[in-house]
């Protein structure tokens, strides 16, 4: 099959073609229809993840059809459409039976433990637990974001935020994540302010649904006080910075609710944080490890009934030697969507 090589961390990706997975027990092997690109992508390419071992396959949000079955799954086919979380859990610990497999001690991730979807095929383990059947409806390159971002962000807001309609969200970065962000506070009745460098992104944001868009690099905790008499009831930080959680923090009212989404490399040691406001002011500061399968049927709800329109999100398909260029840089990309790949261009 062909497939995205990184050889070593940081070095140029490749294109290759390399023998393709085989179905462990108990998972499947899925033909790669859509796959996505984050800037969780770019943190395995930049060496940050532990679990990454070169030379190594990347790729975490997919959806395709199953191609080869292994011993033991009871509830797939070959041919079944599918997406997966990008957190596959073990199936078998506490965690995973309670229904929280996004925390399992066990667990596997494409594109990080293990080879992933910058592919044509990709092995997934697990599948009783962890896959997710495709809606008629929803399309593969929809379907694809959904393993990740759109998932993150939609858990972030109903399961960990607990989100009441009426409630300012200040979304900072509108990024796949991000935009997910804003469209789901949204549909669940939250009004939003979204907080991007790129003009175009918040160009997307506000027809989203965002009623305010601010210009990161500014006063964002200031400027977010002054627009809700006080700062919002609950901010998400879909960037992954220093300078962006702050802002998500010092942009909330007292006891409000904060959650982090994006991937905070460490800064000597570990990412300073103002803790100070965290105590004084009683905020919680909830952290959101993706969604495990079995919360996925209320979101996939909203997406049958087209209160959610994860299609809306996608800005550009490209093909693997195009990834192969992109991923370098993604960290510093304006994008206004996501970005999926198709493995078969």
């Amino acid at each position: 099959m062909r497939a995205l090589i990184l050889d070593v961390a940081r070095a140029r990706p490749r294109v290759a073609e390399v023998a393709p997975p085989t179905a462990p027990p108990g998972g499947v092997v899925v033909r790669v229809m859509a796959t996505g690109m984050c800037r969780s992508d770019w943190h395995a390419w930049a060496g940050h993840d532990d679990d990454v071992a070169f030379p190594h396959v990347p790729g975490h949000e997919l959806a395709g059809e199953i191609a080869e079955v292994g011993e033991g799954v009871g509830r797939w086919r070959t041919g079944d459409r599918v997406t997966v979380p990008f957190v596959c859990g073990c199936g078998r610990c506490e965690w995973c039976r309670t229904g929280q497999a996004q925390v399992c001690p066990s667990q596997q991730q494409p594109g990080f433990t293990h080879w992933g979807s910058f592919a044509e095929y990709v092995a997934l383990h697990a599948a009783d637990t962890n896959l997710i059947a495709l809606p008629a409806q929803v399309g593969y390159p929809a379907a694809a974001g959904l393993g990740c971002r759109f998932a993150t962000a939609y858990r972030a807001l109903a399961g960990r935020a607990r989100l009441v309609p009426g409630e300012w969200v200040t979304v900072i970065g509108a990024g796949g994540v991000g935009l997910s962000a804003v469209m789901i506070a949204k549909a669940l009745g939250g009004r939003v302010i979204a907080v991007d460098r790129n003009p175009s992104a918040l160009a997307v944001a506000a027809d989203l649904g965002a009623e305010h868009c601010l210009r990161a690099g500014s006063d964002v905790p200031g400027a977010v006080a002054d627009l809700t008499g006080g700062g919002g009831h609950v901010a998400v930080d879909a960037v992954g910075s220093e300078q962006t959680c702050a802002d998500a923090i010092l942009s909330l009212r007292r006891r409000g609710r904060h959650v982090q989404v994006g991937l905070l490399p460490p800064v000597g040691g570990h990412p300073r944080v103002p803790m100070a406001r965290v105590i004084g002011w009683e905020l919680d500061v909830l952290g959101s490890h993706g969604m495990a399968a079995a919360d996925y049927p209320a979101m996939m709800a909203l997406i049958e009934d087209g209160s959610l329109r994860p299609d809306r999100l996608i800005e550009r398909t490209v093909g693997l030697e195009e990834a192969a260029e992109l991923l370098p840089a993604f960290d510093q990309a304006t994008v206004a969507g996501m970005t999926m790949i198709d493995p078969s261009r």
